[in-house]
């Protein structure tokens, strides 16, 4: 079977027990990065297994051996570097490939980035979008947002760290100045939630950040947004925690 495991996005505490069961069962690990595989083995204390690079670039060839082995009876275990596979890292097209060749998978929940930012925001979470990593290049970022202009739903994305500034700019111009949060480091040590309107967290966030970035912006509600540019209550005491 392959077992399609949620690793932690920052605290090993949040690997779950049936996670764990699952990698010191497998017989082949295909993971994105076999030394950052490795060491979430060695913080479990498990002996190192036979292990093979499932990335970007790679799916086409990691995906038929790992078929292969599927097919001979081997336990296959799938994880990316943090949360889910599939999930802004390569594993949907696995999935697929295991799921039309009739062959048996489960997928183990765990942290996600997506969900914990989305809470953390305290944006409302009955319905959102996410959309991975933005276009880079200016025109593409303004249609990345341009087509969540009249969206009601929140929208979820990742971002670069050194592009955080950039991103919520472009946000601003797209989508006029909401209610966002900008989510850094989470579940780490030095986890911080920024929220606020989106010029706001724009100036706030001009430099590179330190650390993984999700962001959260509010959708097409006049409830979270602003035309008059007036600083909240909430902004003047600093909406950060």
């Amino acid at each position: 079977m392959l077992h399609v495991v949620a690793t932690p996005i920052g605290n090993l505490g949040d690997l779950t027990p049936r996670a764990r069961e699952a990698l010191a069962a497998a017989d082949l690990v295909a993971c994105e990065d076999t030394r950052r595989t490795w060491a979430l083995f060695s913080a479990l204390g498990l002996p190192r297994p036979e292990m093979l690079s499932y990335r970007e670039g790679r799916e086409e060839s990691a995906g038929a051996r790992i078929v292969a082995a599927l097919q001979a009876g081997r336990a296959v275990a799938l994880c990316s570097d943090g949360g889910y596979p599939g999930i802004s890292d390569p594993g949907y097209r696995l999935v697929r490939r295991v799921a039309q060749a009739g062959l048996p998978f489960d997928v183990l929940p765990g942290a996600s980035a997506v969900e914990v930012a989305l809470v953390a925001s305290g944006l409302p979470t009955s319905s959102y979008t996410f959309k991975g990593f933005p276009p880079r290049r200016p025109g593409a970022l303004r249609r990345f947002f341009e087509e969540e202009r009249a969206a009601a739903h929140t929208l979820v994305l990742f971002e670069s760290p050194f592009r955080v500034g950039a991103t919520l700019d472009a946000a601003r111009a797209a989508l006029g100045d909401r209610e966002a949060a900008v989510c850094v480091e989470l579940t780490k040590k030095h986890e911080r939630v920024a929220r606020g309107y989106l010029s706001a967290l724009a100036a706030q966030f001009a430099g590179p950040v330190r650390g993984e970035v999700t962001i959260v912006v509010a959708g097409a509600n006049p409830k979270f947004s602003r035309t008059d540019g007036a600083e909240t209550p909430a902004e003047a005491a600093g909406a950060t925690e």
